[in-house]
């Protein structure tokens, strides 16, 4: 794996709770990989609507 980078932030308690719950389950190591596996999907998610996005859409489909 690359070299990490720290990246401060802060979140709400709530979310906070709810990562520490995963992490309690063992469906998480950590934190960190709690907040790392929902950047990765959030980056996949919307570079995948901006490429959606900016193709042009052919003529034959309907909008």
């Amino acid at each position: 794996m690359s070299r990490m980078k720290i990246v401060s932030v802060q979140l709400p308690q709530g979310l906070i709770n709810a990562m520490d719950q995963l992490v309690k389950k063992g469906v998480y190591p950590n934190r960190s990989e709690v907040i790392r596996e929902a950047i990765r999907e959030l980056l996949k998610r919307e570079l995948y609507r901006l490429e959606t996005t900016e193709r042009s859409t052919p003529d034959y489909v309907i909008k």
